[in-house]
C-alpha cells in the first residue's frame, strides 16, 4: 500500500510580501489623511520585517491596516507580522519595527503533532527540523488533517508543502 504525506512549516512568500510592500506604500501615499505626514513604510533589515513610520500611534495603527488589508488580498495570514513590539516616539515621529514570523520552534511543531495524534490516530506526525512530516495510507486522513490544522487557532502561520 503506498503512504503519502506532506509538510506542515511555518514561512511566508518573500515575493508576495515585496507586492504587499509596494500596494502599501502607494495606499499611504494616495490617502488625504496621511498628505504632509510623515507616514510611511520601510523595510526592516533584509527584507525581514516592516518598519512603520507616522506621526503618532494613531497613524501606526492605520498603516498596520492598510499593511493587513493587503495580507488578505494576498491571502496571506496576518499571523506573519509580529506586533509584540511597542511603538517608539522620537523626533516628532513615531515608529514600529513589525518582524515577519518564520520557522517552527520545537514548541510549536510539538503543539502540531500533538494535536493531529489526539484528534487523528491513524496519521503519524513527525518532527523534522522546522517542519512537521504528516504521513498516512490515506490521501484522505491526510486532507483531515490539513483541515484540523487550519480550522484549529494556532498563534502562528502555517503552510503546507512537500505533497507526496
Amino acid at each position: 500500500m503506498a503512504t503519502f504525506s506532506f509538510d506542515i512549516v511555518s514561512e511566508y512568500d518573500k515575493a508576495e510580501m515585496n507586492n504587499v510592500f509596494a500596494l502599501t506604500q502607494k495606499e499611504i501615499s494616495n490617502r488625504y489623511d496621511f498628505k504632509g505626514t510623515p507616514a510611511e513604510v520601510d523595510w526592516l533589515g533584509d527584507k525581514i520585517g516592516f518598519k512603520v513610520i507616522g506621526s503618532n500611534e494613531w497613524q501606526i495603527d492605520s498603516i498596520v491596516d492598510i499593511i493587513r488589508k493587503k495580507l488578505a488580498q494576498r491571502d496571506i495570514s496576518s499571523k506573519v507580522l509580529d506586533l509584540s513590539k511597542a511603538v517608539a516616539t522620537s523626533n516628532m515621529k513615531a515608529t514600529k519595527e513589525i518582524p515577519f514570523i518564520a520557522g517552527l520552534d520545537q514548541e510549536k511543531a510539538k503543539q502540531i503533532t500533538k494535536l493531529i495524534r489526539e484528534e487523528l490516530p491513524k496519521i503519524k506526525p513527525q518532527i523534522q527540523g522546522e517542519s512537521v512530516r504528516v504521513v498516512s495510507n490515506s490521501k484522505d486522513d491526510l486532507q483531515n488533517a490539513m483541515k484540523l490544522v487550519r480550522d484549529y487557532d494556532l498563534d502562528f502561520p502555517i503552510s503546507f508543502t512537500n505533497y507526496r
